[in-house]
């Protein structure tokens, strides 16, 4: 079956802003899923009515804290379900002006209630047929998932900061993938992207750290204590004795692994920042290294940060770089694989030096 073709962020943000319904597809190791996304400001009945024919799942509303806060929804409670935390709040129905609030009509004027802040919690009646769902402070940058997709392209697009979100399943019920989506994206029109375009999107074009302070240490080393600005993490940049920046610079992006770092292998004997320390220190250089907010403890080597949170961290070190002065780098590196979109941030990798 032919895949999705996706389409540059700026033209996904150029349909929200015009009340369009996009395709959004998250990671392949999350949910996997594609959901139908547009602007909970620009609702209409037509737009209810195609997701309920065509996308066939659950029809949801992300909103932010603030807003969920201002209309006293309250969270639902996660009882023996963890699974990727989405925040449900109470249901809702317009109080006035509606039927059962299941028509396509009576559900678009819920959904205009809960995207306009002059409407109070007076204006909705619990539980009803729509289900706003409360996105994540920082939206994909600290949650990968379709709630805060849909209330960052919003944002994006200069309208409220809230979206209208519906699961595309198939038609003997299964939950749809993009790999075979092709065609009915081609039957429906309907520009698509993934949520890791959207991350990549963010991360080059935001602030995501601020340098807090600054120490020289004992043989040569200048360490830089950086703050997260999304979710106040802190990483460490170390520069081993006077690298001159304006040249290919040796540099080590490490994501923090706790076992490795403190003990090395246990297999293998010395851990990847050890070899990364002696070659900086001979040569001189960088390190970079990126604490993990949730850090998952494992044995592996290889053990990194992976997925959505990779782009975050890839982003976040990137930044680092880029506020000490580098343009060119030497990269020290575990993996053979080439990094993509480093020009983005003005940044070239020179040569790519693997850690034996």
């Amino acid at each position: 079956m032919a895949k999705l073709e996706f389409s540059p962020i700026d033209e996904i943000i150029s349909e929200i802003a015009k009340g369009k319904i996009v395709i959004i597809v998250d990671d392949p190791e999350r949910e996997n899923e594609a959901d139908l996304v547009c602007a909970g400001e620009l609702i209409t009945p037509e737009i209810i009515a195609f997701m309920a024919s065509h996308g066939r799942g659950l029809i949801c509303v992300p909103i932010t804290e603030k807003r969920a806060k201002q209309l006293h929804l309250e969270l639902q409670p996660h009882i023996g379900n963890t699974h990727h935390r989405t925040q449900f709040t109470t249901s809702v129905d317009a109080r006035e002006n509606i039927t059962t609030g299941i028509s396509a009509t009576d559900r678009t004027k819920t959904i205009e209630i809960l995207s306009n802040e002059t409407y109070g919690a007076e204006t909705l009646s619990q539980p009803g047929h729509i289900f706003p769902i409360q996105g994540v402070s920082g939206g994909v940058l600290k949650r990968a998932g379709h709630t805060e997709a849909a209330i960052d392209l919003a944002k994006m697009a200069k309208l409220s900061p809230s979206g209208v979100i519906c699961e595309i399943m198939e038609e003997n019920g299964e939950m749809a993938r993009a790999g075979n989506l092709g065609e009915y994206q081609k039957k429906h029109q309907l520009k698509a992207c993934t949520i890791a375009d959207l991350i990549s999107y963010r991360l080059k074009r935001e602030k995501l750290v601020e340098r807090k302070e600054s120490k020289k240490l004992k043989n040569k080393i200048t360490c830089h204590i950086y703050q997260s600005l999304i979710d106040s993490s802190q990483h460490l940049a170390f520069i081993f004795g006077n690298p001159k920046m304006t040249e290919p610079t040796l540099v080590r992006v490490h994501p923090e692994n706790t076992i490795q770092d403190i003990l090395g292998n246990l297999e293998y004997g010395k851990n990847l920042l050890d070899k990364s320390e002696e070659k900086l220190k001979k040569e001189g250089g960088i390190l970079i290294y990126l604490r993990q907010e949730k850090e998952k403890i494992s044995f592996s080597q290889n053990s990194t940060i992976k997925n959505s949170q990779n782009f975050r961290s890839y982003g976040i070190g990137a930044q680092i770089l880029v506020d000490l002065g580098i343009k060119k780098m030497r990269l020290l590196s575990n993996s053979n694989k080439k990094m993509i979109g480093l020009e983005g941030y003005g940044l070239e990798i020179i040569e790519q030096i693997h850690l034996n």
